[in-house]
């Protein structure tokens, strides 16, 4: 049994988990928690003993030294992501002993392996580019993705906040979650469908671009490409609509709007330092032994700037300004947005020096 064993059986695990904790959250029964929590912690154990494997075959192989962890493209990175996400869920949930966060994060998880599966992105263990044969790959790419999930956690935490705290449907706070939430439905229902129609057809970036929502927003049908954006208009309505029950669903579970807050602050207090010093620091010194430049306005490098200025916006707004509650959660929501284009967007839409974080 290789690591693309357990690494499948890790995503179908997750997929479950995503599920039960969803239905947890709706029919709140303590039984499906406990399943979901349980499934989590045996899907993230056999992703744990998987990507150990990984790092091993890859020695094995001859194609990376031992020091070099398997993080080096789009696909290994996108699972160490989702590693390092589900691990800082399960120290939430067990620290805090509430399971309705899960119902917050774990999509986050099955978005990205969803995204893995849908791309059809390269699985196989490949030999490291000259610029990835560096000891600052531990450092900077390692400390990145740390960094990358724990304001993933921020981002879930923002959001229950958000949905606890607001009120009425013409509040600007009540507007901005449920048209994020129902972007994200929109967003994972269109990704379903690229799926469902053509399966796993795209292997560079440039074929990802050729098809992604072609079945959908960019179909040849001008009927289907309508309807599809009726029918997200119509979703994101609903979720606008009806989104005070979702808010007596997270109140039920009497999370304090004061315990969230203090999550997310936590998280993006602990995952700020770390990308200032894996994702800037280390990496402008990276750049300097790979390219001769600390610097060089590298698409990668300009949004990993911007993400770096949203999170100091947010903590210089808490301490500085007083700010408190729903202003610095909007931020918290904002700043993974950025994080998400920073990851994906500039390796998908733009070209750099970073182009070797594609697909293929």
């Amino acid at each position: 049994m290789d690591s693309s064993v357990l690494f499948g059986a890790a995503t179908i695990g997750y997929m479950l988990s995503m599920v039960a904790y969803i239905a947890y959250l709706v029919f709140r029964k303590n039984s499906i928690g406990v399943a979901a929590t349980g499934i989590t912690v045996v899907s993230f154990a056999a992703q744990t003993v998987a990507f150990a494997m990984r790092w091993v075959e890859g020695y094995e192989m001859g194609l990376r030294s031992f020091w070099r962890p398997p993080v080096s493209n789009l696909y290994e990175s996108l699972v160490f992501f989702v590693w390092c996400l589900i691990l800082g869920y399960l120290i939430i949930e067990f620290r805090y002993r509430n399971r309705s966060f899960g119902a917050f994060i774990t999509p986050l998880a099955g978005l990205a392996l969803a995204f893995i599966e849908m791309t059809g992105m390269s699985k196989e263990i490949q030999p490291l580019l000259p610029a990835l044969q560096s000891n600052w790959l531990l450092a900077h790419v390692t400390l990145s993705f740390i960094a990358y999930s724990t304001f993933g956690l921020s981002f879930g935490t923002a959001l229950m906040y958000l949905i606890e705290k607001t009120e009425r449907r013409t509040e600007p706070a009540y507007v901005f979650w449920t048209v994020s939430l129902g972007a994200l439905v929109v967003l994972l229902l269109a990704m379903g469908a690229d799926f469902t129609k053509f399966h796993v057809l795209a292997s560079t970036p440039e074929e990802m671009k050729s098809y992604l929502f072609r079945a959908t927003f960019k179909s040849g049908s001008t009927a289907v490409s309508m309807a599809s954006w009726a029918g997200a208009a119509v979703i994101v309505g609903l979720i606008w609509r009806y989104g005070y029950l979702l808010k007596r669903v997270v109140v039920s579970f009497n999370v304090s709007a004061g315990l969230l807050d203090e999550i997310t602050y936590k998280a993006i207090a602990v995952g700020f330092p770390v990308f200032t010093l894996g994702g800037l620091i280390f990496g402008a010194v990276w750049a300097d032994q790979a390219w001769g430049v600390y610097w060089s306005w590298d698409p990668k490098e300009t949004w990993s700037l911007i993400t770096w200025l949203v999170y100091a916006f947010y903590l210089h707004a808490r301490f500085m300004r007083g700010w408190r509650g729903r202003k610095v959660a909007v931020v918290a929501v904002v700043g993974f947005v950025t994080v998400v284009f920073t990851y994906l967007g500039v390796n998908l839409l733009l070209s750099g020096l970073h182009s070797y974080g594609s697909i293929g």
